[in-house]
């Protein structure tokens, strides 16, 4: 089952993205590098509890 998430940027904690994982196959927290648009600069955005 996938499970919608909502990824946080880990430099200003804004709320930037929402994606989907599978529980199952990846039970540990996702981090991913995007681009902030408040940090003007790609950052860390880890999944929001």
């Amino acid at each position: 089952m996938r499970d919608k998430l909502t990824f946080q940027c880990s430099v200003c904690g804004e709320q930037n993205y929402i994606g989907t994982r599978n529980k199952r196959k990846h039970p540990e927290r996702m981090e991913i590098k995007k681009y902030c648009p408040r940090c003007n600069k790609q950052t860390l955005h880890k999944e929001k509890k």
